[in-house]
């Protein structure tokens, strides 16, 4: 996942890293010499395990976090002809799966604090044609659940939570996915924990749960040794032994990456706060250390005081070693959702979030001297770019 090395007289920094101990290693090795390495001990060893962090909850895993969400959908009848509401703000799965069931994403744009979807603004977004909301807990910041679903309740909609970015965040001391309804995990990479691909999906009971593994594989039942029916049009989702070992591997070690998670974003909140980079004026993520995972640090940059664009920064942050992204443009305007009718100034605040906002390296080996180096470094990068 490292860039490619840059003219710097220390290390690259890239944006993020995973983590993955020995043991893991041999125990994938171990599953390559099984023999048996799709879906199988490992997998239900894995769903096993997320059950019991999600309360007993039925979990099923898969290949992606994206599945999960169509997935999701399809099990909550949702598909053409219905309108499901999501921010513009996320990764364009987010609205794709909405798409992908053949119902329209309805946007509502952000709260410009928390840069998740803004509460304030969905029930006039609510249609008859209105099924579900997928909201997204950016950067592991998580959506007010009590505000969201006393909304769902009232218009009797499904919840689709987009919690790719919050395994290990918590609501009012209760695990994301161990409330609510159907929750969507990643396990991608760049995700706390990981099964280097793969996704996880929390449903309400068991008859969800087989459904889930029906589309999972192509809507596939078997009985018997030989016998086989397919009712529902299903896809290839499924999870790998290996990705599942993996998995197995991390999720034990999950409040050890996010507390060290957490040091860092201290260090980066002390950073920002020396005058000198205060004057700056970087837009700062809020400052939860009760129920965030941090799965990302994000920055807004002050745009009206550079004279140099947000890819020149990320430029001279990667010419002097240190790894950026950008986590998202805004959905609405990709050239698929302009199609659809979608223009510049529909949804303005996830629009200047999306223009300006810069993910700065974060993952557990990182040390704070790291977070030392990247302050310094955008600092004076945009120091020496001020406007006179």
């Amino acid at each position: 996942m490292s860039a490619p090395a840059a003219p710097s007289a220390l290390p690259y920094l890239p944006l993020t890293r995973p983590t993955i101990d020995e043991e893991t290693i041999a125990g994938v090795a171990d599953v390559l010499r099984s023999g048996w390495i799709t879906s199988g001990p490992n997998v239900k060893a894995l769903e096993a395990k997320l059950s019991e962090y999600c309360g007993g909850r039925p979990v099923r895993v898969f290949n992606s976090g994206t599945c999960t969400m169509e997935i999701a959908l399809r099990i909550a009848g949702v598909g053409p002809g219905h309108e499901v509401i999501t921010t513009p703000l996320s990764w364009v799965a987010t609205s794709n799966v909405i798409l992908e069931v053949g119902a329209r994403p309805v946007f509502v744009d952000i709260d410009p604090v928390t840069r998740n979807i803004d509460l304030n603004r969905i029930e006039a977004a609510i249609t008859p044609a209105t099924r579900a909301i997928i909201p997204v807990d950016l950067a592991g910041l998580p959506v007010d659940r009590d505000r969201l679903y006393a909304i769902a309740k009232k218009h009797n909609l499904r919840v689709v939570e987009d919690a790719a970015q919050s395994y290990g965040t918590t609501w009012n001391g209760q695990r994301i996915g161990a409330i609510g309804d159907f929750v969507s995990f990643s396990f991608h990479p760049n995700k706390n924990v990981t099964t280097i691909e793969g996704g996880a999906l929390v449903l309400n009971n068991e008859a969800e749960a087989k459904l889930a593994e029906q589309y999972r594989l192509q809507g596939v039942v078997r009985s018997g040794f030989d016998g086989m029916e397919v009712d529902v049009v299903g896809g290839k989702f499924n999870l790998t032994d290996v990705a599942a070992r993996v998995g197995l591997g991390q999720l034990p070690r999950i409040d050890e990456f996010n507390a060290k998670r957490r040091e860092l974003v201290r260090a980066y909140f002390e950073l920002f706060e020396r005058p000198a980079v205060k004057a700056l004026g970087c837009g700062l993520p809020v400052a939860d250390f009760t129920q965030t995972n941090w799965h990302m640090f994000q920055v807004v940059l002050p745009a009206d005081r550079l004279t140099i664009k947000r890819a020149d920064v990320m430029a001279k942050m990667h010419a002097a070693g240190v790894g950026t992204g950008v986590h998202y443009p805004p959905i609405h305007l990709f050239a698929v959702y302009r199609r659809l009718g979608w223009k510049e100034g529909d949804f303005p605040l996830a629009e200047a979030t999306c223009r300006n906002i810069l993910t700065l390296p974060l993952f557990p080996t990182m040390t704070p001297g790291d977070a030392v180096r990247v302050v310094d470094t955008l600092a004076g990068i945009l120091s020496a770019h001020l406007l006179p």
